[in-house]
C-alpha cells in the first residue's frame, strides 16, 4: 500500500496521479503498486510538486511498518533517530522557537 498526499500542487501533477491512484480525498492519493511504480511516481511529484510540498508513504518491512520520503517546503521534517523515522516540526515562522533559551551555553 501506498499514500501520497500534496498540497498546492498544480492541476497537471493532480491529474498525473489520479490515472494511477484513486483519490480518496482532496490531494490524498492511495493504491497498491511496486517499488518501480512508486519510484517513477514519486519522480514525477518531485519533478511537478513546483511551490507546493507532497509526502509518500508505504509499507515497509522495519520496526514501524512504513517509511516515507518528503518534497518542497512544510513545517514538518523528517528526522531519523535510533533507526526510527519520525517527524519534526519546525517553528510556524522558521524563527528560534525560544531564543532565550540557553542551555546549550552551559556546557
Amino acid at each position: 500500500m501506498l499514500v501520497i498526499v500534496v498540497e498546492n500542487a498544480p492541476p497537471a501533477l493532480r491529474g498525473r496521479l489520479a490515472l494511477w491512484l484513486l483519490e480518496i480525498r482532496a490531494g490524498v492519493y492511495v493504491g497498491r503498486y511496486s517499488r518501480r511504480v512508486r519510484e517513477m511516481l514519486w519522480r514525477q511529484v518531485e519533478t511537478a510538486i513546483g511551490e507546493g510540498n507532497a509526502v509518500l508513504a508505504w509499507a515497509a518491512p522495519n520496526d514501524s511498518g512504513f517509511d516515507f520520503v518528503t518534497a518542497g517546503a512544510n513545517r514538518r521534517m523528517p528526522v531519523t533517530f535510533d533507526g526510527l523515522r519520525l517527524v519534526s516540526f519546525l517553528p510556524p515562522d522558521g524563527s528560534d522557537p525560544d531564543p532565550d533559551d540557553d542551555a546549550c551555553d552551559d556546557a
